[in-house]
C-alpha cells in the first residue's frame, strides 16, 4: 500500500461538508434597484419582498422578468436568505434573464448569511437493527443514489478494500478486488462498480458490473473515461456497491430492487437520530444561451453549492487527441454566456465537476471561489470540436496530409475566449475521477488563469489539452501536491497534438520539415506561463508534452520536478529557477526553434533522444561545475556559468540570488503566489519548501554491449515518459549496429525490451539472466515498446 504523509496533504481526505458564511457587503438601498427575496420558509404565492419572500428561484426569476419589462434599465438583485435549499431541479438562467453591463442581474446570498444550494434529497427513514451491526430502512420506490450523507458526513459505499484515507490511490486498493475467490462470495453483484487506474496510470477507468458470467467471473460495461484505452491496472483497483462488502462502520449499500438501504453505523449509534441526504441532481445552476442569443451580465456570489450526484459513468466524450474524456456538466454549467461572473462562492462535497464552461463563452469570470472535496474536476473550459479544423480524437489517429484543412485558426466561434479563472482556492479534487485538473483547458483561446492556489490533486493542477488556439496567460498561481495518484504528468501539463501531429515520429518529422506552415495552424497565439510556483514530487513541475508548441515560459519557481519540453516547436524558456532539478528536453524536432537560456538549474540537462538542440540552449546558470562541463560535452552551454548557492532565504522559499548583479538572469518575486482574497488566503495551504540538495544528479547506470548493441536499464521518469512506458522498467536499446542480426530481426535503437521469451524484463540483469537461461531458444521472442506501442519480434541470434 502507498502511504502518504499527513503533513504534506493535510486535510486531503476529510469526509464532511463545510459551507462557510461568506462576507458580502450589502448594496445601499436605491430606487433604481429592485430586490427580490427567497427564503426556505417563503412561498411562491408571496410578493418576493423581504417580509414576504418567495420559496424558489423560479418564482424570483419570473418576478424579475416581469419587473424588468416595466422598469427598463433598472437593476435587479435576487437575494437568498440564510438556510439550505434542497433543489428538485437546477436553477436555469436564460437569455431573457440577462442584465446589462451597467446593471447586471445579481443572484447572491443575504449579507453575511450562509446559503446552501443542495442537489440532495432528505430521506425520511425508519431504521431497524439487523444482524452483524447492519441496520436497514426502506427508501421511496424509484429513488436511487450513488452517494450518501449522514449529519453532513460523507459516508462510504460498501467497498473492498475498506476505505483508508492515508492510502493512495483510491484510499485503498487491492490486486484481488476481482479475484475469482472474492467474486464467488458475491451473491448478486449487479450494479457494483469497479474503479481502476489506467495500466500506465494515465488517469482512471470505471466499470459497472452487469452480472455474473459464472460463479467466479463478472461482466462489465464502461471504461470510457480515458482517451488512451488500456486494460485496467492489475494492482490499483477497488470495487464498491456490493452488499457482501458492507463490513465496517460508516459503510452503506442500497438494494434498488427492494428499495432497501443498509447501513453500519459506529458502534452504539442509532441511525434514527441522524439526518440522511442523498444527492440527486448533477447541476444546481445552468446558464444556457448561444452565440446568437447569449445570456449576459449576470453575477452569482456568496452561495454554497453542494450535494451533486457523481457523474463518472457519463464521462465518455473524447477531447481531440488528449488523454481526456469529459462529461459536459458541473454544479454550475455555463454555455452561451457573455460577461457573466461567479464570485466568492463555495463549491464543496460535489460528485462531479464544480464548474463547466462549455462551448461559446466570452468574458466569463470565475473568481474568489473555494472549491474542495470534489468528485471530478475544478474549473473546466472546453470548446466544441466542430470549431476545430481537421480534428482527430485519439493519440494514434491522424488526418492525412492531403486532407488537412490548411486555414489558420478556428472554424467557428463556438468555444471559450477571453474568459478568466482567478483567485480561486482549489484542492482535494478528483476523489472519484482521476483524469481531472484544478483548471482544465481544451479548445479555447486567450484565457487568463491567475492567482489560483491549487493542491492535493490526483493529476495536474492546470492542464491544457491541445494547442487550439493558445494565447492563454497562466500566472501567479501556486500549484503543489500534484500527480498524487497517477504518473507521467506535471503540476502544469500540456499536450499539443494538433493538425501537424502524426503518431509515427518519422512521418511527423518529414511532414513538418516539408510543410512547416502546419505547425502553428492551431496554436495561433503564444501561451505565456510566468510568475508561478510549482511543486510536483511525482513528475515534472512544468510538463510540456507531445507536440506542445508556441509557449513563452519565464519567472517560474520550480520546487521539485524541473521543466520538461517534449517534442514541439517554438518554446522560449528563460529566467526560471529549478530547485534540486533542472531541464528535461525529450525527443526534439530538428528545427524546433526552441530556446532555453538564462535559467538557474541544479543539475545537468536530462536530455532524452535529443540530436538537435533548437535555436539556443545557452547562458544558463549552474550550481555545480561538473554539471556545466557535462552539458558542454553535448555541444551546448558555451556561455553557461556557475554561481554559488547563495539565496536570500532558502528556508522560507525565497530563492532569489543574494546580491546578484550578473547579466541575463534577473531576480523575481518569490513570496506572493496564489490567492489574494483575504478569506481564501486564511484557508489555503502552502507547499513544503524543499531542503537544498547540494550533491549532483545520480550517474547513469551500467551499460552492456551485446551482439552489436548497447543496452541499459530504464532508470528515470524521463526515460519512462519518452518511451511511453507504464512504469520505470525495461531495458533500453541505446545503440544498434545496422549490420547486426538484432537489427535485421527488427530491433531498433530506442526500443525498450519488456519481455524475453516469456521472462519479464524490468532491468538489465533480468535480460542478461534470461538470455543465459534460454540460451537454446530458437528465435527467442521479445516484446518491445516503440512509438508508445508494444510490438513482438523474433530475434535472429
Amino acid at each position: 500500500m502507498m502511504k502518504i504523509q499527513s503533513s504534506q496533504v493535510a486535510g486531503l481526505f476529510f469526509i464532511g461538508m463545510s459551507c462557510l458564511a461568506i462576507p458580502a457587503a450589502q448594496a445601499q438601498q436605491s430606487s433604481t434597484v429592485r430586490r427580490i427575496y427567497i427564503s426556505p420558509k417563503g412561498s411562491d404565492q408571496n410578493t418576493g419582498t423581504s417580509v414576504k419572500p418567495f420559496a424558489t428561484a423560479d418564482a424570483a426569476l419570473r418576478a424579475a422578468e416581469k419587473y424588468k419589462k416595466g422598469k427598463a434599465g433598472y437593476g435587479i438583485e435576487i437575494i437568498f436568505n440564510g438556510g439550505t435549499y434542497y433543489l428538485d431541479k437546477p436553477i436555469q438562467l436564460l437569455a431573457n434573464h440577462s442584465g446589462s453591463k451597467r446593471q447586471p442581474l445579481k443572484i447572491k446570498a443575504a449579507d453575511g448569511k450562509q446559503v446552501i444550494l443542495s442537489g440532495g434529497r432528505t430521506l425520511d427513514l425508519k431504521w431497524e437493527q439487523g444482524d452483524k451491526g447492519i441496520w436497514k430502512a426502506k427508501v421511496p420506490a424509484g429513488v436511487s443514489f450513488q452517494s450518501l450523507y449522514a449529519n453532513e458526513k460523507h459516508l462510504v459505499r460498501a467497498r473492498y478494500p475498506n476505505y483508508d484515507a492515508s492510502i493512495l490511490p483510491f484510499q485503498g486498493y487491492a490486486s484481488d478486488a476481482l479475484s475469482p475467490a472474492r467474486i464467488a462470495t458475491w451473491k448478486n453483484p449487479t450494479g457494483g462498480i469497479v474503479h481502476a487506474l489506467h495500466a500506465g496510470r494515465w488517469g482512471g477507468f470505471h466499470y459497472r458490473i452487469t452480472g455474473k458470467e459464472d460463479s467466479s467471473k463478472v461482466m462489465l460495461e464502461g471504461g470510457e473515461q480515458n482517451n488512451r484505452p488500456s486494460k485496467m491496472h492489475e494492482t490499483y483497483r477497488f470495487v464498491e456497491n456490493i452488499f457482501e462488502e458492507l463490513d465496517t462502520a460508516q459503510e452503506w449499500y442500497l438494494d434498488e430492487a427492494t428499495a432497501t438501504l443498509y447501513y453500519m453505523p459506529s458502534h452504539g449509534k442509532d441511525p434514527n437520530q441522524l439526518k440522511f441526504v442523498a444527492p440527486q441532481l448533477e447541476s444546481l445552476i445552468t446558464i444556457s444561451g448561444s452565440a446568437s442569443g447569449p445570456v449576459h451580465d449576470i453575477e452569482i456570489s456568496g452561495l454554497c453549492f453542494t450535494h451533486t450526484a457523481p457523474t463518472f459513468m457519463k464521462t465518455s466524450e473524447p477531447l481531440l487527441r488528449s488523454d481526456w474524456t469529459i462529461y459536459r456538466q458541473g454544479a454550475v454549467k455555463i454555455e452561451g454566456a457573455e460577461n457573466c461572473t461567479l464570485r466568492a462562492n463555495d463549491f464543496v462535497e460535489l460528485g462531479g465537476n464544480a464548474v463547466f464552461v462549455s462551448n461559446y463563452n466570452r468574458g466569463v469570470k470565475i473568481s474568489g471561489n473555494r472549491i474542495e472535496q470534489i468528485g471530478a474536476g475544478g474549473i473546466n473550459f472546453v470548446g466544441d470540436p466542430e470549431a476545430v479544423r481537421s480534428p482527430a480524437f485519439r493519440y494514434e489517429k491522424f488526418v492525412p496530409l492531403s486532407q488537412i484543412d490548411t486555414l489558420r485558426g478556428p472554424k467557428t466561434n463556438n468555444y471559450p475566449m477571453d474568459c478568466e479563472a482567478s483567485d480561486n482556492m482549489i484542492h482535494t479534487i478528483g476523489l472519484i475521477e482521476k483524469q481531472v485538473a484544478g483548471v482544465q483547458v481544451s479548445m479555447a483561446e486567450s484565457l487568463r488563469i491567475l492567482h489560483n492556489t491549487i493542491y492535493n490533486v490526483p493529476r495536474a493542477g492546470i492542464n491544457v489539452g491541445d494547442g487550439t488556439w493558445g494565447g492563454h496567460e497562466i500566472a501567479y498561481n501556486d500549484i503543489f501536491n500534484t500527480v498524487l495518484e497517477t504518473s507521467d504528468h506535471g503540476a502544469f501539463n500540456s499536450w499539443g497534438r494538433d493538425r501537424f501531429w502524426h503518431p509515427d515520429r518519422k512521418e511527423m518529422d518529414q511532414m513538418t520539415a516539408a510543410h512547416p506552415n502546419l505547425i502553428l495552424l492551431d496554436a495561433v497565439r503564444t501561451t505565456k506561463i510566468h510568475d508561478n510556483r510549482f511543486r510536483c514530487d511525482h513528475g515534472w513541475d512544468i510538463d510540456l508534452d507531445d507536440g506542445s508548441s508556441n509557449y513563452e515560459i519565464y519567472n517560474n519557481l520550480c520546487l521539485s520536478g524541473g521543466l520538461k519540453l517534449r517534442e514541439g516547436f517554438y518554446r522560449k524558456v528563460y529566467n526560471n529557477v529549478m530547485i534540486n532539478n533542472g531541464f528535461h528536453p525529450h525527443v526534439w524536432f530538428k528545427d524546433s526553434h526552441d530556446i532555453f537560456r538564462d535559467n538557474l538549474v541544479m543539475h545537468s540537462h536530462q536530455d532524452i533522444q535529443v540530436k538537435y538542440w533548437g535555436d539556443e540552449v545557452d547562458h544558463n546558470i549552474y550550481t555545480r561545475k561538473e554539471d556545466l562541463l557535462k552539458d558542454q560535452t553535448k555541444g551546448v552551454e558555451k556561455h553557461g556559468r556557475v554561481v554559488p548557492l547563495n539565496f536570500v532565504d532558502a528556508i522560507q522559499g525565497d530563492f532569489r540570488l543574494k546580491d546578484w548583479k550578473g547579466n541575463g538572469f534577473t531576480n523575481f518575486d518569490m513570496l506572493h503566489f496564489g490567492v489574494k482574497d483575504k478569506r481564501l488566503k486564511s484557508l489555503a495551504a502552502s507547499p513544503e519548501i524543499p531542503q537544498l540538495i547540494r550533491s549532483g544528479a545520480k550517474e547513469q547506470g551500467l551499460k552492456w554491449g551485446w551482439k552489436g548493441g548497447q543496452f541499459k536499464s530504464v532508470e528515470t521518469l524521463g526515460e519512462q515518459s519518452a518511451a511511453g512506458l507504464q512504469s520505470i522498467a525495461g531495458v533500453l536499446v541505446l545503440q544498434l549496429d545496422e549490420k547486426s542480426t538484432l537489427y535485421k530481426s527488427g530491433l531498433r535503437a530506442n526500443d525498450v525490451i519488456l519481455d524475453y521469451q516469456g521472462e519479464k524484463i524490468e532491468k538489465l540483469t533480468d535480460l542478461q539472466q534470461a538470455i543465459k537461461k534460454l540460451i537454446h531458444a530458437d528465435q527467442p521472442k521479445v516484446v518491445v515498446v516503440r512509438n508508445q506501442q508494444q510490438q513482438k519480434l523474433a530475434l535472429q541470434l
